[in-house]
Protein backbone atom coordinates (compact mmCIF):
# COMPACT_ATOMS: atom_id res chain seq x y z
CA UNK A 1 0.00 0.00 0.00
CA UNK A 2 1.33 3.30 -0.96
CA UNK A 3 2.74 5.34 2.15
CA UNK A 4 1.07 8.50 3.21
CA UNK A 5 2.35 12.20 5.05
CA UNK A 6 0.88 13.92 7.39
CA UNK A 7 1.76 17.53 8.28
CA UNK A 8 0.53 20.54 9.97
CA UNK A 9 -2.12 22.95 9.54
CA UNK A 10 -0.86 25.82 11.68
CA UNK A 11 -2.68 28.70 11.75
CA UNK A 12 0.20 31.21 13.42
CA UNK A 13 3.76 30.89 13.07
CA UNK A 14 4.83 29.52 16.85
CA UNK A 15 5.98 26.46 18.15
CA UNK A 16 7.58 25.02 21.06
CA UNK A 17 11.15 26.59 20.54
CA UNK A 18 9.41 29.94 18.96
CA UNK A 19 7.01 32.68 20.76
CA UNK A 20 4.19 33.17 18.04
CA UNK A 21 4.59 36.47 15.44
CA UNK A 22 1.32 36.36 14.14
CA UNK A 23 -2.11 36.13 15.13
CA UNK A 24 -3.92 32.45 16.13
CA UNK A 25 -5.21 32.66 13.37
CA UNK A 26 -3.57 34.20 10.73
CA UNK A 27 -4.79 33.64 7.09
CA UNK A 28 -1.72 34.68 5.32
CA UNK A 29 0.55 32.37 7.57
CA UNK A 30 -2.13 29.35 7.23
CA UNK A 31 -2.23 29.19 3.56
CA UNK A 32 1.65 30.15 3.25
CA UNK A 33 2.31 26.60 5.24
CA UNK A 34 -0.56 24.76 3.59
CA UNK A 35 1.18 25.35 0.17
CA UNK A 36 4.87 24.41 1.54
CA UNK A 37 2.76 21.39 1.89
CA UNK A 38 0.89 21.06 -1.19
CA UNK A 39 4.20 21.78 -3.33
CA UNK A 40 6.48 19.52 -1.62
CA UNK A 41 4.76 15.86 -2.11
CA UNK A 42 2.57 15.35 1.66
CA UNK A 43 -0.39 14.22 1.08
CA UNK A 44 -2.53 15.73 4.46
CA UNK A 45 -2.83 18.17 7.00
CA UNK A 46 -4.05 18.28 10.74
CA UNK A 47 -6.22 21.02 11.92
CA UNK A 48 -5.54 20.51 15.70
CA UNK A 49 -7.76 21.33 17.80
CA UNK A 50 -7.42 23.48 21.60
CA UNK A 51 -9.94 25.43 23.67
CA UNK A 52 -9.47 28.74 23.11
CA UNK A 53 -7.89 28.24 19.77
CA UNK A 54 -9.20 29.37 16.54
CA UNK A 55 -12.15 26.91 15.47
CA UNK A 56 -10.29 24.24 13.31
CA UNK A 57 -13.58 23.82 10.86
CA UNK A 58 -13.58 27.02 9.70
CA UNK A 59 -9.85 27.44 9.06
CA UNK A 60 -10.32 24.43 6.99
CA UNK A 61 -13.04 25.80 5.20
CA UNK A 62 -10.81 28.38 4.55
CA UNK A 63 -7.91 26.22 3.36
CA UNK A 64 -10.03 24.16 1.41
CA UNK A 65 -11.31 26.81 -0.77
CA UNK A 66 -7.77 27.50 -1.55
CA UNK A 67 -5.67 24.57 -2.53
CA UNK A 68 -6.96 21.96 -4.95
CA UNK A 69 -5.18 18.77 -3.77
CA UNK A 70 -4.09 19.08 -0.24
CA UNK A 71 -6.31 16.78 1.91
CA UNK A 72 -7.65 17.69 5.29
CA UNK A 73 -7.30 16.05 8.75
CA UNK A 74 -9.89 17.71 10.81
CA UNK A 75 -9.71 17.37 15.14
CA UNK A 76 -12.83 17.09 16.82
CA UNK A 77 -13.91 16.95 20.15
CA UNK A 78 -17.39 15.27 21.20
CA UNK A 79 -17.94 17.83 23.80
CA UNK A 80 -18.18 20.78 21.79
CA UNK A 81 -21.24 20.34 19.61
CA UNK A 82 -23.99 17.83 19.11
CA UNK A 83 -23.26 15.06 16.62
CA UNK A 84 -26.36 15.76 14.13
CA UNK A 85 -25.06 19.01 13.70
CA UNK A 86 -21.18 18.44 13.36
CA UNK A 87 -21.89 15.53 10.88
CA UNK A 88 -23.82 18.48 9.10
CA UNK A 89 -20.66 20.40 9.38
CA UNK A 90 -18.18 17.72 8.43
CA UNK A 91 -20.27 17.19 5.08
CA UNK A 92 -20.69 20.32 4.55
CA UNK A 93 -16.55 20.49 4.91
CA UNK A 94 -16.38 17.19 2.77
CA UNK A 95 -18.41 18.97 -0.21
CA UNK A 96 -15.85 22.35 0.38
CA UNK A 97 -13.18 20.03 -0.41
CA UNK A 98 -14.05 18.10 -3.33
CA UNK A 99 -14.00 14.45 -1.19
CA UNK A 100 -10.76 15.63 1.00
CA UNK A 101 -11.73 15.60 4.55
CA UNK A 102 -11.39 12.95 7.16
CA UNK A 103 -11.90 13.57 10.70
CA UNK A 104 -9.78 12.59 14.07
CA UNK A 105 -12.23 12.30 16.98
CA UNK A 106 -10.56 13.21 19.99
CA UNK A 107 -11.69 12.59 22.98
CA UNK A 108 -9.58 14.63 25.83
CA UNK A 109 -6.76 13.32 28.53
CA UNK A 110 -6.48 15.91 30.22
CA UNK A 111 -9.56 16.79 32.63
CA UNK A 112 -8.33 20.55 33.36
CA UNK A 113 -7.86 20.99 29.19
CA UNK A 114 -12.22 19.50 29.07
CA UNK A 115 -13.53 21.65 31.72
CA UNK A 116 -12.32 24.61 30.11
CA UNK A 117 -15.19 23.82 27.60
CA UNK A 118 -17.33 22.59 29.71
CA UNK A 119 -17.12 19.05 29.61
CA UNK A 120 -16.91 17.73 33.23
CA UNK A 121 -17.15 13.64 32.42
CA UNK A 122 -14.27 11.43 33.73
CA UNK A 123 -11.86 9.72 31.03
CA UNK A 124 -12.95 7.02 30.32
CA UNK A 125 -16.93 7.96 30.53
CA UNK A 126 -15.67 10.24 27.67
CA UNK A 127 -14.44 7.54 25.67
CA UNK A 128 -17.97 5.47 25.56
CA UNK A 129 -19.56 9.42 24.80
CA UNK A 130 -17.18 9.48 21.90
CA UNK A 131 -17.90 5.86 20.63
CA UNK A 132 -21.60 6.43 20.88
CA UNK A 133 -20.75 9.91 19.03
CA UNK A 134 -19.03 8.36 16.02
CA UNK A 135 -21.87 6.00 15.89
CA UNK A 136 -24.49 8.65 15.21
CA UNK A 137 -22.00 10.46 13.11
CA UNK A 138 -21.50 7.97 10.39
CA UNK A 139 -25.25 6.97 10.64
CA UNK A 140 -26.20 10.69 9.61
CA UNK A 141 -23.46 10.78 7.20
CA UNK A 142 -25.44 7.70 5.15
CA UNK A 143 -28.49 7.68 6.20
CA UNK A 144 -31.36 8.90 3.38
CA UNK A 145 -34.23 7.92 6.07
CA UNK A 146 -35.29 9.57 9.14
CA UNK A 147 -33.76 7.90 12.23
CA UNK A 148 -34.05 8.18 15.60
CA UNK A 149 -31.52 7.38 18.69
CA UNK A 150 -31.81 7.00 22.58
CA UNK A 151 -28.15 6.43 23.66
CA UNK A 152 -26.47 6.88 27.09
CA UNK A 153 -25.10 10.05 26.15
CA UNK A 154 -27.73 11.81 23.14
CA UNK A 155 -31.39 11.27 22.53
CA UNK A 156 -32.67 12.66 19.58
CA UNK A 157 -36.01 11.80 17.11
CA UNK A 158 -36.59 11.83 13.50
CA UNK A 159 -33.31 13.47 12.34
CA UNK A 160 -31.95 12.91 8.54
CA UNK A 161 -29.58 15.02 6.82
CA UNK A 162 -29.83 17.28 3.39
CA UNK A 163 -26.35 17.56 3.14
CA UNK A 164 -23.86 14.78 2.45
CA UNK A 165 -20.63 13.96 2.10
CA UNK A 166 -18.47 13.64 -1.54
CA UNK A 167 -16.84 11.02 0.05
CA UNK A 168 -19.03 7.16 -0.16
CA UNK A 169 -20.08 5.94 1.81
CA UNK A 170 -18.62 8.75 4.27
CA UNK A 171 -15.09 10.31 5.02
CA UNK A 172 -12.65 8.31 6.99
CA UNK A 173 -12.91 8.44 10.38
CA UNK A 174 -9.92 8.75 12.42
CA UNK A 175 -9.01 8.19 16.31
CA UNK A 176 -5.89 8.30 18.71
CA UNK A 177 -5.37 7.21 22.32
CA UNK A 178 -3.37 4.82 23.63
CA UNK A 179 -5.47 3.67 27.38
CA UNK A 180 -7.49 0.38 27.03
CA UNK A 181 -10.42 2.21 27.05
CA UNK A 182 -9.12 3.94 23.42
CA UNK A 183 -8.22 1.02 22.09
CA UNK A 184 -11.55 -0.58 22.69
CA UNK A 185 -13.34 2.76 21.40
CA UNK A 186 -10.45 3.71 18.26
CA UNK A 187 -10.62 -0.44 17.57
CA UNK A 188 -14.51 -0.40 17.10
CA UNK A 189 -15.08 2.65 15.29
CA UNK A 190 -11.72 3.76 13.58
CA UNK A 191 -10.61 3.48 10.13
CA UNK A 192 -7.38 5.46 11.09
CA UNK A 193 -5.84 4.66 14.71
CA UNK A 194 -3.10 7.34 15.43
CA UNK A 195 -0.11 6.41 17.80
CA UNK A 196 2.93 9.07 18.82
CA UNK A 197 5.88 7.77 17.91
CA UNK A 198 7.80 5.37 20.14
CA UNK A 199 10.15 2.75 19.36
CA UNK A 200 9.80 0.17 17.23
CA UNK A 201 9.04 -2.73 20.00
CA UNK A 202 6.44 -0.75 21.81
CA UNK A 203 5.07 0.47 18.23
CA UNK A 204 4.76 -3.13 17.74
CA UNK A 205 3.07 -3.49 20.74
CA UNK A 206 0.25 -1.07 20.51
CA UNK A 207 -0.57 -2.19 16.63
CA UNK A 208 -1.63 -5.67 17.94
CA UNK A 209 -3.41 -4.38 20.72
CA UNK A 210 -5.38 -1.80 18.17
CA UNK A 211 -5.87 -5.21 16.04
CA UNK A 212 -7.14 -7.23 19.08
CA UNK A 213 -9.53 -4.67 19.82
CA UNK A 214 -11.13 -4.35 16.42
CA UNK A 215 -11.46 -8.61 16.63
CA UNK A 216 -13.01 -7.83 19.78
CA UNK A 217 -15.24 -5.42 18.10
CA UNK A 218 -16.30 -7.74 15.69
CA UNK A 219 -14.33 -6.55 12.67
CA UNK A 220 -13.02 -8.86 10.04
CA UNK A 221 -10.40 -5.78 8.72
CA UNK A 222 -8.66 -3.42 11.48
CA UNK A 223 -7.80 0.03 11.36
CA UNK A 224 -4.93 1.53 9.17
CA UNK A 225 -2.02 2.77 11.56
CA UNK A 226 -0.56 6.21 12.08
CA UNK A 227 2.66 7.35 13.74
CA UNK A 228 3.60 10.61 14.40
CA UNK A 229 7.16 12.09 14.68
CA UNK A 230 8.62 15.33 15.08
CA UNK A 231 11.89 15.16 12.55
CA UNK A 232 15.05 17.25 12.38
CA UNK A 233 17.14 16.84 10.18
CA UNK A 234 20.60 18.42 8.35
CA UNK A 235 22.99 17.76 5.66
CA UNK A 236 25.41 15.76 8.16
CA UNK A 237 24.60 13.48 11.09
CA UNK A 238 26.86 15.61 13.55
CA UNK A 239 24.78 18.83 12.37
CA UNK A 240 21.64 17.17 12.80
CA UNK A 241 22.76 16.39 16.63
CA UNK A 242 23.52 20.40 16.74
CA UNK A 243 20.65 21.16 15.79
CA UNK A 244 18.63 18.57 18.02
CA UNK A 245 20.42 20.14 21.23
CA UNK A 246 19.69 23.46 20.61
CA UNK A 247 16.22 22.68 19.83
CA UNK A 248 15.51 20.98 23.27
CA UNK A 249 17.19 24.22 24.56
CA UNK A 250 14.65 26.57 23.25
CA UNK A 251 11.93 24.29 24.40
CA UNK A 252 13.52 24.39 28.09
CA UNK A 253 14.36 28.49 27.99
CA UNK A 254 10.94 28.80 27.18
CA UNK A 255 9.40 26.27 29.26
CA UNK A 256 11.33 27.92 32.58
CA UNK A 257 10.15 31.39 31.53
CA UNK A 258 6.49 29.75 31.70
CA UNK A 259 5.94 30.15 28.19
CA UNK A 260 5.17 27.05 26.60
CA UNK A 261 2.17 26.27 25.31
CA UNK A 262 -0.11 27.64 27.61
CA UNK A 263 -3.09 26.10 27.22
CA UNK A 264 -1.56 22.16 27.97
CA UNK A 265 -1.62 22.25 31.64
CA UNK A 266 0.00 18.61 33.26
CA UNK A 267 -0.70 19.66 36.93
CA UNK A 268 1.58 18.03 39.60
CA UNK A 269 2.03 14.55 39.25
CA UNK A 270 2.73 14.76 35.85
CA UNK A 271 0.42 14.11 31.99
CA UNK A 272 -2.82 12.37 32.84
CA UNK A 273 -3.58 10.53 29.75
CA UNK A 274 -2.10 7.65 29.36
CA UNK A 275 0.18 8.10 26.02
CA UNK A 276 1.86 11.04 27.12
CA UNK A 277 2.38 9.22 30.73
CA UNK A 278 3.94 6.34 28.06
CA UNK A 279 6.36 8.98 26.36
CA UNK A 280 7.61 10.03 29.69
CA UNK A 281 8.19 6.77 30.54
CA UNK A 282 10.17 6.14 27.31
CA UNK A 283 12.58 9.23 28.37
CA UNK A 284 13.14 8.88 31.07
CA UNK A 285 14.62 4.82 30.44
CA UNK A 286 16.75 6.27 27.83
CA UNK A 287 17.32 9.44 25.71
CA UNK A 288 18.09 6.98 22.13
CA UNK A 289 16.26 4.07 20.67
CA UNK A 290 16.48 2.14 17.37
CA UNK A 291 17.48 4.20 14.36
CA UNK A 292 17.11 8.18 15.35
CA UNK A 293 14.50 8.20 17.77
CA UNK A 294 15.11 10.57 20.73
CA UNK A 295 13.10 11.30 23.51
CA UNK A 296 14.93 14.81 24.81
CA UNK A 297 12.37 16.66 22.91
CA UNK A 298 9.99 14.66 25.14
CA UNK A 299 10.98 14.93 28.02
CA UNK A 300 11.48 18.78 27.98
CA UNK A 301 7.31 18.97 27.22
CA UNK A 302 6.22 16.64 29.86
CA UNK A 303 5.46 14.07 27.20
CA UNK A 304 2.86 17.00 25.56
CA UNK A 305 1.63 15.69 22.59
CA UNK A 306 3.47 14.22 19.45
CA UNK A 307 7.13 15.20 21.09
CA UNK A 308 9.65 12.20 19.87
CA UNK A 309 12.06 13.21 17.58
CA UNK A 310 13.76 11.23 14.24
CA UNK A 311 17.46 12.76 14.19
CA UNK A 312 19.69 12.67 11.67
CA UNK A 313 20.09 13.42 7.79
CA UNK A 314 17.48 12.66 5.46
CA UNK A 315 18.81 9.41 4.35
CA UNK A 316 18.87 8.06 8.29
CA UNK A 317 15.31 9.46 8.65
CA UNK A 318 14.02 8.15 5.93
CA UNK A 319 15.37 4.56 7.11
CA UNK A 320 13.96 5.08 10.48
CA UNK A 321 10.44 6.10 8.94
CA UNK A 322 10.67 2.59 6.44
CA UNK A 323 11.18 0.84 9.87
CA UNK A 324 7.83 1.93 10.90
CA UNK A 325 6.47 1.15 7.51
CA UNK A 326 7.46 -2.54 7.78
CA UNK A 327 6.11 -2.75 11.51
CA UNK A 328 2.69 -1.77 9.24
CA UNK A 329 2.45 1.60 9.49
CA UNK A 330 1.24 3.57 6.12
CA UNK A 331 0.60 6.74 7.15
CA UNK A 332 3.20 8.74 8.75
CA UNK A 333 3.07 12.26 10.37
CA UNK A 334 5.97 14.83 10.57
CA UNK A 335 5.71 18.15 11.66
CA UNK A 336 8.93 20.41 12.61
CA UNK A 337 9.56 23.24 14.99
CA UNK A 338 10.43 25.58 12.37
CA UNK A 339 6.74 24.76 10.19
CA UNK A 340 7.34 26.43 7.33
CA UNK A 341 11.13 25.54 6.53
CA UNK A 342 10.65 22.30 7.66
CA UNK A 343 7.78 21.17 5.71
CA UNK A 344 9.34 22.55 3.07
CA UNK A 345 13.03 20.17 3.72
CA UNK A 346 11.45 17.12 4.70
CA UNK A 347 9.35 17.43 1.58
CA UNK A 348 12.65 17.67 -0.46
CA UNK A 349 14.79 15.38 1.07
CA UNK A 350 12.87 12.78 3.17
CA UNK A 351 9.49 12.11 1.66
CA UNK A 352 10.91 11.34 -1.88
CA UNK A 353 13.40 8.34 -0.18
CA UNK A 354 11.03 7.12 1.57
CA UNK A 355 8.02 6.73 -1.37
CA UNK A 356 10.55 5.22 -3.70
CA UNK A 357 11.71 2.54 -1.09
CA UNK A 358 8.14 1.76 -0.37
CA UNK A 359 7.55 1.25 -4.06
CA UNK A 360 10.49 -1.06 -4.17
CA UNK A 361 9.09 -3.08 -1.10
CA UNK A 362 5.38 -2.98 -2.64
CA UNK A 363 6.88 -4.20 -6.18
CA UNK A 364 9.12 -7.02 -4.45
CA UNK A 365 5.72 -7.77 -2.49
CA UNK A 366 3.60 -8.32 -5.63
CA UNK A 367 5.99 -10.15 -7.69
CA UNK A 368 6.32 -12.79 -4.56
CA UNK A 369 2.66 -12.79 -4.67
CA UNK A 370 2.85 -13.53 -8.44
CA UNK A 371 5.41 -16.30 -8.18
CA UNK A 372 3.31 -18.23 -5.31
CA UNK A 373 0.30 -17.79 -7.12
CA UNK A 374 2.33 -19.51 -10.34
CA UNK A 375 3.47 -22.23 -8.06
CA UNK A 376 0.67 -22.97 -7.00
CA UNK A 377 -1.45 -23.33 -9.84
CA UNK A 378 1.37 -25.25 -11.26
CA UNK A 379 1.09 -27.44 -7.97
CA UNK A 380 -2.62 -27.53 -8.98
CA UNK A 381 -1.72 -28.81 -12.60
CA UNK A 382 0.29 -31.48 -11.24
CA UNK A 383 -2.00 -33.23 -8.74
CA UNK A 384 -4.85 -32.67 -11.87
CA UNK A 385 -2.89 -34.62 -14.33
CA UNK A 386 -1.85 -37.14 -11.18
CA UNK A 387 -5.85 -37.96 -10.44
CA UNK A 388 -6.37 -38.11 -14.49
Amino acid sequence: MPVEFLGIAATGDGSETTARTTHAFDRDYTLRLARAHEDHGWDRVLFAYGAGSPEPAAAAAYLAAKLDRLQILLAHRPNVSYPTFAAKTFATLDRISDGRLTVHFITGGNDHEQQREGDFLPKDRRYDRTREYIGIVKRAWTSREPFDHEGEFYRFNDFVSDVFPVQQPRPDVSFGGSSPAAYAAGGAEADIYALWGEPLARTAEQIELVKAAARAAGRTDAPRIQVAFRPIIAPTEELAWEKAHRTVAAIKHRREANDLVRRRPTGGDGPENAGSQRLVEIAEAGERYDRALWTPTAAATGGAGNSNALVGTPETVARALLDYYDLGVDILSARGYDHVDDAIDFGRYVIPIVREEVAKRDAAKAAEAARAAEREAAGAARTGATAA
